[in-house]
């Protein structure tokens, strides 16, 4: 069979699977390109089970564009709380003032006008264009790589540019004409149900006598990756302060990791130093006062995409001082009730939880 022809083959024995064996997701069926947004931007990154309740309570809070862009940042990150990536969010609201602003309220429909707004990137573009607007673009997200470097034995590493480029190509030369939206749907579909990293279903698979890793023996061999660097671990310590009743926190500033989340203050114990002398000194030099440690409240594991963390939260009490944070934009002073009003990353509200527990 010839490459032509596995083509044909891929995009008819695709499309037929797609029609019986689609799932039903809360966005797909229509074609209201905001959902279609909110939802490809949730799905970077984090599995469709995950996504799906936060995407009906965020439509149901924002239920189109102009909503987004009048909701204040603080709102938009408490909505998205748990979710995890929040330059999503805040990526989100940004690009719906910008659409406002200067598109009239309509997303635009071109992939390079969609390219202009900050968080959509090739694939979230290509995504909208071919889902929401009918056109003729492709898709390439990790379950499209995962199939295509199967199928036609990609065997070069993954994120080479040379290797993005020949996927790039392919997945134009496999969408069928007037129809990319459907099958576009149909290799994430694949990808994610069937075509999987570890142990995929390759009896259940349309495309398993037209796999040419499946011929090889090499499913699980392809992709291939580039080894991944060991994950640095930190101790931090935290620092919930008390005084007259209430609990200090401070917001990060709006860029970078967990941007314009609220947390408690602390930081990386340093080598040799103890939690305790930690939590004084980052209390000292982020807030410029000075607190009395009380007792140990948790030690909370939390992990990020590059790091982990060990959490040792300390109950603190208000000594002197009034605080002047130089890595935050914003702090109160807040009823221990009034936390959950808030947005928090995860770790934070490992905290808020044994809190509520004592």
């Amino acid at each position: 069979m010839n490459r032509n022809q596995r083509i044909t083959q891929v995009r008819r024995r695709l499309s037929a699977w797609y029609t019986r064996h689609a799932r039903d997701l809360p966005w797909r069926g229509k074609r209201d390109p905001y959902a279609i947004w909110v939802s490809e931007v949730m799905l970077q990154q984090t599995q469709v089970a995950t996504v799906i309740p936060y995407f009906r309570r965020f439509l149901k809070k924002f239920p189109n564009v102009d909503a987004l862009a009048r909701a204040k940042l603080d709102t938009v990150l408490k909505t998205w709380e748990g979710l995890g990536y929040y330059g999503r969010a805040r990526n989100l609201h940004k690009a719906a003032k910008t659409v406002v602003a200067e598109f009239a309220g309509k997303l635009p429909r071109t992939v390079k006008e969609l390219q202009r707004l900050p968080g959509i990137g090739r694939y979230t573009a290509g995504a909208m264009a071919s889902i929401a607007f009918g056109l003729d673009e492709p898709v390439l997200d990790g379950n499209v790589e995962r199939v295509l470097c199967r199928v036609f034995r990609v065997r070069s590493t993954l994120k080479e540019a040379a290797t993005q480029k020949k996927l790039w190509k392919l997945a134009r030369e496999l969408m069928p004409l007037g129809r990319a939206g459907h099958f576009n749907q149909a290799l994430m579909d694949l990808g994610a149900t069937v075509c999987t990293p570890r142990k995929p279903g390759c009896p259940r698979c349309p495309l398993r006598n037209l796999c040419l890793a499946h011929q090889k023996n090499e499913e699980e061999a392809l992709p291939v990756r580039t080894p991944r660097k060991p994950v640095p671990h930190w101790d931090v310590a935290v620092a919930v302060i008390r005084k007259r009743g209430r609990i200090f926190i401070d917001r990060r500033k709006p860029e970078g990791l967990l941007g314009g989340l609220w947390e408690f203050p602390g930081g990386k114990r340093r080598r040799g130093e103890s939690l305790e002398a930690c939590l004084l000194r980052e209390i000292r030099e982020e807030l410029g006062i000075k607190v009395r440690i009380r007792r140990p409240l948790v030690v909370a594991k939390h992990a990020y995409t590059h790091f982990k963390v060990t959490l040792h939260a300390f109950e603190c009490e208000h000594v002197s001082g009034r605080p002047r944070p130089v890595v935050a934009d914003a702090w109160k002073w807040v009823k221990p009730a009034d936390l959950d009003d808030y947005a928090f990353p995860g770790g934070s509200r490992k905290i808020i939880d044994a809190l509520k527990s004592r």
